[in-house]
């Protein structure tokens, strides 16, 4: 099964989110079926079949994540980083400022759901893949 390691090393290929495809493709042949990533720190839980899950490590200085969560903001600032006009950590600074928490991503249904502090989904998108 894959490690926190491997994942990491694909990782530092993505300079932008439109890497973010060809990170999807690279961890799923490790076996990752999906993960949740937190926006506060960016620490990562991984999934793989049956029953297997790391955790990364926090990636940067926890952030405040906005109480209220503002859409049509947040879809500005991620197609600004998916045409590859932003780096992961701005990506994240804007998703907390937007009301992000967290995002979960099914590498079997190929989405990912972008959901606020109160669970709910902000957004739903298909990963190109």
């Amino acid at each position: 099964m894959f490690t926190i390691d491997a994942i990491e090393k694909a990782h530092e290929k993505v300079r932008s989110g439109a890497d973010f495809p060809g990170y999807i493709q690279e961890i799923k042949a490790m076996g990752v079926i999906g993960f949740e990533t937190f926006v506060a720190d960016s620490h990562t839980r991984y999934y793989g079949a049956p029953h297997f899950e790391r955790t990364s490590s926090p990636q940067y200085e926890a952030l405040t994540i906005a109480s209220e969560s503002n859409k049509e903001q947040f879809v500005q600032y991620l197609k600004t980083h998916q045409q590859g006009q932003t780096d992961y950590n701005t990506f994240c600074r804007h998703c907390a400022e937007t009301g992000i928490e967290k995002w979960i991503v099914s590498l079997d249904a190929m989405t990912c759901i972008y959901y606020d502090l109160q669970g709910r989904e902000i957004l739903v998108e298909t990963i190109p893949g």
